[in-house]
Protein backbone atom coordinates (compact mmCIF):
# COMPACT_ATOMS: atom_id res chain seq x y z
CA UNK A 1 0.00 0.00 0.00
CA UNK A 2 1.29 3.49 -0.79
CA UNK A 3 2.56 5.42 2.26
CA UNK A 4 3.02 2.32 4.37
CA UNK A 5 6.27 2.59 6.42
CA UNK A 6 8.61 -0.34 6.44
CA UNK A 7 12.02 -1.15 7.89
CA UNK A 8 15.11 -2.59 6.24
CA UNK A 9 16.93 -4.98 8.57
CA UNK A 10 20.11 -6.98 8.26
CA UNK A 11 19.18 -10.63 7.88
CA UNK A 12 22.65 -12.07 8.50
CA UNK A 13 24.92 -10.83 11.25
CA UNK A 14 28.70 -10.58 10.75
CA UNK A 15 30.95 -12.84 12.79
CA UNK A 16 33.47 -10.03 13.44
CA UNK A 17 32.22 -6.50 12.82
CA UNK A 18 35.73 -5.04 12.66
CA UNK A 19 36.74 -7.32 9.78
CA UNK A 20 33.55 -7.83 7.80
CA UNK A 21 31.89 -4.42 7.75
CA UNK A 22 33.67 -2.79 4.84
CA UNK A 23 31.49 0.18 3.93
CA UNK A 24 30.55 2.83 6.44
CA UNK A 25 26.89 2.85 5.42
CA UNK A 26 26.60 -0.87 6.20
CA UNK A 27 28.18 -0.28 9.58
CA UNK A 28 25.78 2.59 10.30
CA UNK A 29 22.70 0.54 9.38
CA UNK A 30 23.81 -2.39 11.54
CA UNK A 31 24.52 0.04 14.39
CA UNK A 32 20.99 1.42 14.19
CA UNK A 33 19.50 -2.08 14.08
CA UNK A 34 21.52 -3.42 17.04
CA UNK A 35 20.88 -0.26 19.05
CA UNK A 36 17.13 -0.57 18.51
CA UNK A 37 17.23 -4.28 19.40
CA UNK A 38 18.99 -3.48 22.69
CA UNK A 39 16.62 -0.63 23.56
CA UNK A 40 13.58 -2.75 22.72
CA UNK A 41 15.08 -5.52 24.91
CA UNK A 42 15.23 -8.03 22.04
CA UNK A 43 18.92 -8.35 22.94
CA UNK A 44 19.71 -8.65 26.63
CA UNK A 45 22.32 -6.12 27.81
CA UNK A 46 23.62 -5.84 31.41
CA UNK A 47 23.07 -2.46 33.11
CA UNK A 48 26.74 -1.48 33.24
CA UNK A 49 27.22 -2.33 29.54
CA UNK A 50 24.02 -0.40 28.73
CA UNK A 51 25.53 2.78 30.18
CA UNK A 52 28.74 2.29 28.19
CA UNK A 53 26.83 1.65 24.96
CA UNK A 54 24.70 4.73 25.63
CA UNK A 55 27.84 6.86 25.93
CA UNK A 56 29.07 5.62 22.53
CA UNK A 57 25.64 6.31 21.01
CA UNK A 58 25.79 9.89 22.34
CA UNK A 59 29.32 10.29 20.94
CA UNK A 60 28.15 9.06 17.54
CA UNK A 61 25.23 11.51 17.51
CA UNK A 62 26.65 14.67 19.12
CA UNK A 63 30.38 14.35 18.59
CA UNK A 64 32.95 15.36 21.21
CA UNK A 65 31.79 16.41 24.66
CA UNK A 66 31.86 20.20 25.07
CA UNK A 67 31.39 21.32 28.62
CA UNK A 68 30.49 24.86 27.58
CA UNK A 69 27.79 23.70 25.14
CA UNK A 70 26.47 20.82 27.25
CA UNK A 71 23.29 21.61 29.15
CA UNK A 72 21.90 19.51 32.01
CA UNK A 73 18.93 17.48 30.84
CA UNK A 74 20.12 17.46 27.23
CA UNK A 75 20.09 13.64 27.20
CA UNK A 76 16.78 13.31 29.03
CA UNK A 77 14.80 13.22 25.80
CA UNK A 78 17.12 10.65 24.22
CA UNK A 79 16.22 6.96 24.18
CA UNK A 80 19.51 5.57 25.48
CA UNK A 81 18.77 2.82 28.02
CA UNK A 82 16.45 -0.20 28.00
CA UNK A 83 13.37 0.34 30.14
CA UNK A 84 14.19 -2.87 32.00
CA UNK A 85 17.45 -1.31 33.23
CA UNK A 86 15.76 1.95 34.25
CA UNK A 87 13.06 0.14 36.24
CA UNK A 88 15.60 -2.10 37.92
CA UNK A 89 17.36 0.64 39.94
CA UNK A 90 16.36 3.45 42.26
CA UNK A 91 17.95 6.17 40.13
CA UNK A 92 16.57 9.42 38.78
CA UNK A 93 17.00 10.45 35.12
CA UNK A 94 19.59 12.98 36.29
CA UNK A 95 21.65 10.22 37.92
CA UNK A 96 21.57 8.12 34.75
CA UNK A 97 22.51 11.15 32.67
CA UNK A 98 25.44 11.95 34.97
CA UNK A 99 26.88 8.44 34.62
CA UNK A 100 26.46 8.46 30.85
CA UNK A 101 28.07 11.92 30.67
CA UNK A 102 31.16 10.75 32.60
CA UNK A 103 31.87 8.04 30.02
CA UNK A 104 30.80 10.27 27.15
CA UNK A 105 33.53 12.75 28.10
CA UNK A 106 36.14 9.95 27.86
CA UNK A 107 35.40 9.42 24.15
CA UNK A 108 36.73 12.81 23.07
CA UNK A 109 38.36 12.77 19.63
CA UNK A 110 36.35 9.77 18.40
CA UNK A 111 34.55 10.17 15.07
CA UNK A 112 31.03 8.95 14.36
CA UNK A 113 32.07 5.77 12.55
CA UNK A 114 34.65 4.97 15.25
CA UNK A 115 32.04 5.40 18.00
CA UNK A 116 29.59 3.19 16.09
CA UNK A 117 32.28 0.54 15.58
CA UNK A 118 33.13 0.55 19.31
CA UNK A 119 29.41 0.20 20.02
CA UNK A 120 29.17 -2.84 17.71
CA UNK A 121 32.36 -4.41 19.12
CA UNK A 122 30.82 -4.40 22.59
CA UNK A 123 27.37 -5.43 21.36
CA UNK A 124 28.66 -8.44 19.40
CA UNK A 125 29.95 -9.94 22.67
CA UNK A 126 26.45 -9.94 24.17
CA UNK A 127 24.97 -13.42 24.49
CA UNK A 128 21.85 -12.71 22.43
CA UNK A 129 23.59 -10.69 19.68
CA UNK A 130 23.17 -12.16 16.19
CA UNK A 131 20.90 -14.99 17.38
CA UNK A 132 17.61 -15.65 15.59
CA UNK A 133 15.40 -17.66 17.96
CA UNK A 134 12.81 -20.19 16.80
CA UNK A 135 10.57 -22.34 18.97
CA UNK A 136 11.18 -26.05 18.29
CA UNK A 137 10.57 -29.47 19.83
CA UNK A 138 12.74 -32.55 19.91
CA UNK A 139 11.47 -36.14 19.65
CA UNK A 140 10.48 -36.04 23.30
CA UNK A 141 8.34 -32.95 22.51
CA UNK A 142 10.37 -30.81 24.86
CA UNK A 143 9.88 -27.08 24.25
CA UNK A 144 13.22 -25.66 23.17
CA UNK A 145 14.66 -22.76 21.21
CA UNK A 146 16.79 -23.06 18.10
CA UNK A 147 19.30 -20.24 17.72
CA UNK A 148 20.63 -19.62 14.22
CA UNK A 149 23.92 -17.68 14.46
CA UNK A 150 26.90 -16.82 12.30
CA UNK A 151 28.90 -19.63 13.95
CA UNK A 152 26.33 -22.42 13.90
CA UNK A 153 23.13 -23.70 15.49
CA UNK A 154 22.55 -23.36 19.24
CA UNK A 155 19.95 -25.16 21.34
CA UNK A 156 18.42 -23.25 24.28
CA UNK A 157 16.04 -24.21 27.02
CA UNK A 158 12.62 -22.60 27.03
CA UNK A 159 13.39 -20.26 29.94
CA UNK A 160 17.04 -19.50 29.14
CA UNK A 161 17.94 -17.65 25.95
CA UNK A 162 21.35 -16.60 27.27
CA UNK A 163 23.26 -19.84 27.72
CA UNK A 164 22.93 -22.55 25.05
CA UNK A 165 22.69 -26.15 26.19
CA UNK A 166 24.59 -27.42 23.15
CA UNK A 167 25.85 -26.13 19.81
CA UNK A 168 26.61 -27.43 16.32
CA UNK A 169 29.13 -25.37 14.31
CA UNK A 170 28.57 -24.89 10.59
CA UNK A 171 31.78 -26.77 9.90
CA UNK A 172 30.13 -29.98 11.21
CA UNK A 173 26.88 -29.61 9.23
CA UNK A 174 26.65 -31.06 5.72
CA UNK A 175 22.97 -30.91 4.70
CA UNK A 176 19.77 -29.24 5.95
CA UNK A 177 16.25 -30.10 4.79
CA UNK A 178 12.68 -30.09 6.07
CA UNK A 179 9.50 -31.97 5.35
CA UNK A 180 6.38 -30.29 6.62
CA UNK A 181 7.22 -29.62 10.33
CA UNK A 182 10.18 -31.97 10.50
CA UNK A 183 13.66 -30.55 10.12
CA UNK A 184 16.57 -32.89 9.37
CA UNK A 185 20.22 -31.86 9.66
CA UNK A 186 22.94 -34.18 8.42
CA UNK A 187 26.52 -33.93 9.64
CA UNK A 188 29.83 -34.27 7.83
CA UNK A 189 30.67 -37.24 10.02
CA UNK A 190 28.60 -40.04 8.52
CA UNK A 191 28.57 -42.17 11.66
CA UNK A 192 26.62 -39.52 13.54
CA UNK A 193 22.87 -39.81 13.51
CA UNK A 194 20.83 -36.98 12.04
CA UNK A 195 19.84 -33.97 14.11
CA UNK A 196 16.03 -33.77 13.96
CA UNK A 197 13.68 -31.15 15.40
CA UNK A 198 10.12 -30.02 14.79
CA UNK A 199 9.06 -26.44 14.19
CA UNK A 200 5.90 -24.59 13.13
CA UNK A 201 5.19 -25.05 9.45
CA UNK A 202 5.31 -21.34 8.63
CA UNK A 203 8.82 -20.95 10.07
CA UNK A 204 10.59 -23.74 8.20
CA UNK A 205 11.39 -21.75 5.06
CA UNK A 206 12.76 -18.86 7.13
CA UNK A 207 14.89 -21.22 9.23
CA UNK A 208 16.25 -22.89 6.11
CA UNK A 209 16.96 -19.55 4.44
CA UNK A 210 18.87 -18.29 7.51
CA UNK A 211 20.80 -21.54 7.81
CA UNK A 212 21.83 -21.44 4.15
CA UNK A 213 22.85 -17.77 4.34
CA UNK A 214 24.85 -18.10 7.58
CA UNK A 215 26.50 -21.32 6.42
CA UNK A 216 27.48 -19.71 3.12
CA UNK A 217 29.00 -16.69 4.88
CA UNK A 218 30.71 -18.95 7.42
CA UNK A 219 32.47 -20.89 4.66
CA UNK A 220 33.20 -17.73 2.64
CA UNK A 221 34.96 -16.09 5.60
CA UNK A 222 37.36 -19.00 5.78
CA UNK A 223 38.35 -18.70 2.14
CA UNK A 224 40.51 -16.06 0.45
CA UNK A 225 38.59 -12.91 -0.41
CA UNK A 226 37.28 -12.59 -3.94
CA UNK A 227 38.61 -9.90 -6.23
CA UNK A 228 35.45 -7.87 -5.73
CA UNK A 229 35.78 -8.02 -1.93
CA UNK A 230 39.47 -7.15 -2.15
CA UNK A 231 38.66 -4.12 -4.28
CA UNK A 232 35.93 -3.06 -1.86
CA UNK A 233 38.31 -3.44 1.08
CA UNK A 234 41.02 -1.49 -0.75
CA UNK A 235 38.56 1.29 -1.58
CA UNK A 236 37.25 1.29 1.97
CA UNK A 237 40.82 1.40 3.29
CA UNK A 238 41.67 4.33 1.02
CA UNK A 239 38.47 6.06 2.05
CA UNK A 240 39.27 5.50 5.73
CA UNK A 241 42.79 6.81 5.22
CA UNK A 242 41.42 9.85 3.41
CA UNK A 243 38.91 10.48 6.17
CA UNK A 244 41.62 9.93 8.73
CA UNK A 245 43.82 12.50 7.00
CA UNK A 246 40.88 14.91 6.92
CA UNK A 247 40.14 14.21 10.58
CA UNK A 248 43.79 14.76 11.46
CA UNK A 249 43.76 17.98 9.46
CA UNK A 250 40.55 19.08 11.16
CA UNK A 251 41.98 18.05 14.51
CA UNK A 252 45.12 20.12 13.88
CA UNK A 253 43.02 23.06 12.75
CA UNK A 254 40.83 22.60 15.80
CA UNK A 255 43.89 22.48 18.02
CA UNK A 256 45.28 25.59 16.36
CA UNK A 257 41.93 27.32 16.70
CA UNK A 258 41.66 26.27 20.33
CA UNK A 259 45.23 27.42 20.91
CA UNK A 260 44.41 30.75 19.23
CA UNK A 261 41.26 31.06 21.33
CA UNK A 262 43.21 30.22 24.47
CA UNK A 263 45.85 32.78 23.48
CA UNK A 264 43.17 35.36 22.77
CA UNK A 265 41.51 34.58 26.09
CA UNK A 266 44.89 34.85 27.78
CA UNK A 267 45.53 38.19 26.03
CA UNK A 268 42.09 39.43 27.05
CA UNK A 269 42.82 38.31 30.56
CA UNK A 270 46.17 40.09 30.47
CA UNK A 271 44.47 43.18 29.01
CA UNK A 272 41.97 43.17 31.86
CA UNK A 273 44.84 42.67 34.25
CA UNK A 274 46.77 45.57 32.72
CA UNK A 275 43.67 47.77 32.84
CA UNK A 276 43.22 46.88 36.47
CA UNK A 277 46.89 47.61 37.12
CA UNK A 278 46.55 50.99 35.34
CA UNK A 279 43.48 51.80 37.39
CA UNK A 280 45.30 50.86 40.57
CA UNK A 281 48.34 52.89 39.44
CA UNK A 282 46.16 55.96 38.75
CA UNK A 283 44.52 55.50 42.11
CA UNK A 284 47.92 55.21 43.74
CA UNK A 285 49.12 58.30 41.81
CA UNK A 286 46.12 60.29 42.99
CA UNK A 287 46.74 59.20 46.55
CA UNK A 288 50.42 60.06 46.11
CA UNK A 289 49.55 63.56 44.88
CA UNK A 290 47.24 64.08 47.85
CA UNK A 291 49.94 62.76 50.12
CA UNK A 292 52.49 65.09 48.49
CA UNK A 293 50.23 68.09 49.10
CA UNK A 294 49.79 67.09 52.72
CA UNK A 295 53.52 66.58 53.06
CA UNK A 296 54.19 70.00 51.50
CA UNK A 297 51.82 71.64 53.99
CA UNK A 298 53.45 69.72 56.80
CA UNK A 299 56.83 70.83 55.41
CA UNK A 300 55.85 74.49 55.59
CA UNK A 301 54.60 74.05 59.13
CA UNK A 302 57.78 72.16 59.98
CA UNK A 303 59.92 74.99 58.51
CA UNK A 304 58.10 77.53 60.66
CA UNK A 305 58.49 75.33 63.69
CA UNK A 306 62.16 74.83 62.81
CA UNK A 307 62.65 78.61 62.56
CA UNK A 308 61.07 79.09 65.98
CA UNK A 309 63.13 76.27 67.37
CA UNK A 310 66.29 77.78 65.86
CA UNK A 311 65.51 81.11 67.55
CA UNK A 312 64.86 79.32 70.81
CA UNK A 313 68.06 77.34 70.33
CA UNK A 314 70.02 80.58 69.82
CA UNK A 315 68.54 82.07 72.98
CA UNK A 316 69.20 78.86 74.83
CA UNK A 317 72.80 78.86 73.55
CA UNK A 318 73.33 82.39 74.87
CA UNK A 319 71.84 81.44 78.20
CA UNK A 320 73.96 78.31 78.23
CA UNK A 321 77.11 80.35 77.53
CA UNK A 322 76.24 82.70 80.34
CA UNK A 323 75.62 79.78 82.67
CA UNK A 324 78.88 78.14 81.59
CA UNK A 325 80.77 81.38 82.31
CA UNK A 326 79.07 81.67 85.67
CA UNK A 327 79.81 78.02 86.31
CA UNK A 328 83.48 78.56 85.43
CA UNK A 329 83.67 81.40 87.92
CA UNK A 330 81.90 79.37 90.52
CA UNK A 331 84.26 76.47 89.81
CA UNK A 332 87.32 78.69 90.33
CA UNK A 333 85.92 79.97 93.59
CA UNK A 334 85.11 76.42 94.59
CA UNK A 335 88.65 75.27 93.82
CA UNK A 336 90.10 78.19 95.79
CA UNK A 337 87.77 77.48 98.69
CA UNK A 338 88.67 73.79 98.60
CA UNK A 339 92.35 74.67 98.66
CA UNK A 340 91.80 76.98 101.65
CA UNK A 341 89.76 74.26 103.31
CA UNK A 342 92.47 71.67 102.73
CA UNK A 343 95.08 74.11 104.14
CA UNK A 344 92.90 74.78 107.18
CA UNK A 345 92.33 71.07 107.67
CA UNK A 346 96.07 70.42 107.36
CA UNK A 347 96.81 73.20 109.85
CA UNK A 348 94.17 71.91 112.20
CA UNK A 349 95.56 68.39 111.97
CA UNK A 350 99.05 69.69 112.63
CA UNK A 351 97.85 71.74 115.58
CA UNK A 352 95.99 68.74 116.94
CA UNK A 353 99.10 66.65 116.58
CA UNK A 354 101.21 69.34 118.24
CA UNK A 355 98.65 69.66 120.99
CA UNK A 356 98.73 65.92 121.54
CA UNK A 357 102.51 66.01 121.67
CA UNK A 358 102.42 68.92 124.16
CA UNK A 359 99.84 67.11 126.25
CA UNK A 360 101.98 63.99 126.26
CA UNK A 361 105.04 66.09 127.24
CA UNK A 362 103.04 67.72 129.99
CA UNK A 363 101.96 64.36 131.29
CA UNK A 364 105.51 63.15 131.20
CA UNK A 365 106.77 66.25 133.04
CA UNK A 366 103.95 65.89 135.52
CA UNK A 367 104.92 62.30 136.17
CA UNK A 368 108.56 63.33 136.61
CA UNK A 369 107.47 66.06 138.99
CA UNK A 370 105.49 63.63 141.07
CA UNK A 371 108.43 61.24 141.13
CA UNK A 372 110.77 64.06 142.16
CA UNK A 373 108.48 65.09 144.98
CA UNK A 374 108.28 61.51 146.21
CA UNK A 375 112.04 61.24 146.11
CA UNK A 376 112.36 64.56 147.87
CA UNK A 377 109.99 63.39 150.57
CA UNK A 378 111.89 60.19 151.02
CA UNK A 379 115.14 62.12 151.26
CA UNK A 380 113.65 64.39 153.87
CA UNK A 381 112.50 61.45 155.92
CA UNK A 382 115.91 59.85 155.72
CA UNK A 383 117.47 63.15 156.74
CA UNK A 384 115.17 63.50 159.73
CA UNK A 385 115.96 59.96 160.79
CA UNK A 386 119.60 60.63 160.45
CA UNK A 387 119.36 63.81 162.47
CA UNK A 388 117.43 62.09 165.19
CA UNK A 389 120.06 59.41 165.43
CA UNK A 390 122.85 61.94 165.58
CA UNK A 391 121.26 63.75 168.40
CA UNK A 392 121.28 60.60 170.42
CA UNK A 393 124.82 59.34 169.66
CA UNK A 394 127.98 59.56 167.70
CA UNK A 395 127.21 58.83 164.13
CA UNK A 396 129.32 58.71 161.02
CA UNK A 397 129.18 61.73 158.85
CA UNK A 398 126.42 61.95 156.44
CA UNK A 399 127.16 61.48 152.85
CA UNK A 400 128.35 64.39 150.91
CA UNK A 401 125.47 64.52 148.63
CA UNK A 402 122.08 63.00 148.49
CA UNK A 403 121.29 60.82 145.56
CA UNK A 404 118.10 61.72 143.65
CA UNK A 405 116.22 58.97 142.09
CA UNK A 406 114.82 59.54 138.58
CA UNK A 407 112.54 56.93 137.24
CA UNK A 408 113.48 55.76 133.80
CA UNK A 409 110.96 55.10 131.15
CA UNK A 410 111.16 51.95 129.15
CA UNK A 411 109.38 51.20 125.90
CA UNK A 412 107.97 47.80 125.21
CA UNK A 413 108.12 46.92 121.51
CA UNK A 414 104.91 45.31 120.23
CA UNK A 415 105.38 42.55 117.62
CA UNK A 416 102.54 41.83 115.31
CA UNK A 417 102.25 38.37 113.61
CA UNK A 418 100.15 37.78 110.41
CA UNK A 419 99.14 34.35 109.05
CA UNK A 420 98.21 33.58 105.44
CA UNK A 421 95.53 31.09 104.30
CA UNK A 422 96.27 28.04 102.18
CA UNK A 423 95.13 27.90 98.54
CA UNK A 424 92.91 25.11 97.36
CA UNK A 425 92.91 23.57 93.93
CA UNK A 426 89.85 22.56 91.86
CA UNK A 427 89.72 19.72 89.42
CA UNK A 428 87.83 19.93 86.04
CA UNK A 429 84.75 17.80 85.83
CA UNK A 430 84.87 14.82 83.51
CA UNK A 431 83.15 15.35 80.11
CA UNK A 432 81.26 12.53 78.31
CA UNK A 433 80.51 12.71 74.61
CA UNK A 434 77.67 10.78 72.87
CA UNK A 435 77.64 10.06 69.19
CA UNK A 436 74.27 9.41 67.49
CA UNK A 437 74.66 6.85 64.74
CA UNK A 438 71.78 7.16 62.23
CA UNK A 439 70.25 4.02 60.93
CA UNK A 440 71.15 4.05 57.23
CA UNK A 441 69.58 0.72 56.41
CA UNK A 442 67.73 0.81 53.07
CA UNK A 443 63.90 0.63 53.21
CA UNK A 444 62.42 -2.63 52.20
CA UNK A 445 60.87 -2.30 48.74
CA UNK A 446 58.08 -4.58 47.73
CA UNK A 447 57.78 -5.25 44.06
CA UNK A 448 54.51 -6.28 42.58
CA UNK A 449 54.42 -8.47 39.49
CA UNK A 450 51.39 -8.42 37.24
CA UNK A 451 50.72 -11.26 34.82
CA UNK A 452 48.49 -10.49 31.89
CA UNK A 453 46.87 -13.39 30.06
CA UNK A 454 46.06 -12.77 26.43
CA UNK A 455 43.31 -14.74 24.82
CA UNK A 456 40.75 -14.07 22.15
CA UNK A 457 37.73 -13.25 24.26
CA UNK A 458 35.08 -10.59 24.35
CA UNK A 459 35.94 -6.98 23.72
CA UNK A 460 35.35 -6.02 27.34
CA UNK A 461 37.98 -8.48 28.53
CA UNK A 462 40.52 -7.10 26.03
CA UNK A 463 40.50 -3.72 27.75
CA UNK A 464 41.44 -4.11 31.40
CA UNK A 465 40.65 -0.49 32.15
CA UNK A 466 37.23 -0.84 30.57
CA UNK A 467 36.53 -4.02 32.52
CA UNK A 468 37.50 -2.28 35.77
CA UNK A 469 35.14 0.56 34.94
CA UNK A 470 32.34 -1.91 34.25
CA UNK A 471 33.05 -3.73 37.53
CA UNK A 472 33.01 -0.47 39.47
CA UNK A 473 29.77 0.56 37.79
CA UNK A 474 28.27 -2.87 38.51
CA UNK A 475 29.18 -2.53 42.22
CA UNK A 476 27.72 0.97 42.27
CA UNK A 477 24.50 -0.20 40.66
CA UNK A 478 24.19 -3.11 43.09
CA UNK A 479 23.66 -0.63 45.94
CA UNK A 480 20.89 1.21 44.08
CA UNK A 481 19.12 -1.89 42.83
CA UNK A 482 15.47 -2.36 43.67
CA UNK A 483 15.01 -5.06 46.30
CA UNK A 484 13.29 -7.58 44.08
CA UNK A 485 14.13 -10.92 42.59
CA UNK A 486 14.83 -9.36 39.19
CA UNK A 487 14.02 -10.65 35.73
CA UNK A 488 14.94 -14.13 34.61
CA UNK A 489 17.62 -12.94 32.21
CA UNK A 490 19.18 -10.78 34.95
CA UNK A 491 19.43 -13.74 37.30
CA UNK A 492 20.88 -15.91 34.54
CA UNK A 493 23.45 -13.26 33.65
CA UNK A 494 24.48 -12.83 37.30
CA UNK A 495 24.91 -16.58 37.70
CA UNK A 496 26.96 -16.67 34.50
CA UNK A 497 29.15 -13.79 35.74
CA UNK A 498 29.70 -15.48 39.12
CA UNK A 499 30.81 -18.64 37.30
CA UNK A 500 33.23 -16.60 35.17
CA UNK A 501 31.57 -17.65 31.90
CA UNK A 502 30.90 -15.54 28.85
CA UNK A 503 29.60 -16.05 25.35
CA UNK A 504 32.84 -17.38 23.87
CA UNK A 505 33.95 -19.53 26.80
CA UNK A 506 30.51 -21.20 26.82
CA UNK A 507 30.73 -22.02 23.11
CA UNK A 508 34.27 -23.37 23.50
CA UNK A 509 33.14 -25.56 26.38
CA UNK A 510 30.15 -26.92 24.43
CA UNK A 511 32.32 -27.78 21.42
CA UNK A 512 34.66 -29.95 23.48
CA UNK A 513 32.39 -32.99 23.21
CA UNK A 514 31.98 -35.01 20.01
CA UNK A 515 29.11 -34.39 17.61
CA UNK A 516 27.52 -37.73 18.51
CA UNK A 517 27.62 -36.83 22.21
CA UNK A 518 26.00 -33.46 21.59
CA UNK A 519 23.26 -34.97 19.43
CA UNK A 520 22.54 -37.53 22.12
CA UNK A 521 22.46 -34.79 24.74
CA UNK A 522 19.99 -32.83 22.61
CA UNK A 523 17.72 -35.86 22.24
CA UNK A 524 17.61 -36.27 26.02
CA UNK A 525 16.55 -32.69 26.70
Amino acid sequence: MPGTPFMLLCKLYPEDVAEELIQEVTQHLLFLQVKQAILSMDIYCPPEASVLLASYAVQAKYGDYDESAYKPGMLASEDLLPQRVIDQYQMTPEMWEERIKIWYADHKGMSRDEAEMEYLKIAQDLDMYGVNYFAINNKKETDLYLGVTALGLNIYEKDNKLTPKTTFPWSEIKHISFDDKKFVIKFVEKTVSNFIFFSPKGMNKLILDLCIGNHDLYMRRRKPDTMEVQQMKAQAKEEKQRRQIERNKLAREKQLREAAERERAAMEQRLLQYQEEIRLANEALRRSEETAELLAEKGRVAEEEASLLAQKATDAERENARLRLSAIRTEEEKVHLERKTREAEFLTARLVEESEKRAAEAERLKAELVAARVAEKQAKEKLLNFLSRTSNGSLPPPPAAATSLFPSTCSLPAELGEAAGAASGASDPELNSYQLVPDDSDPHIHRLSLEIEKERVEYLAKSKHLQQQLDELRCEFSVLRVEQGGATLDRLHEAQARAGDDKYSTLRRLKQGSTRTRVAFYEEL
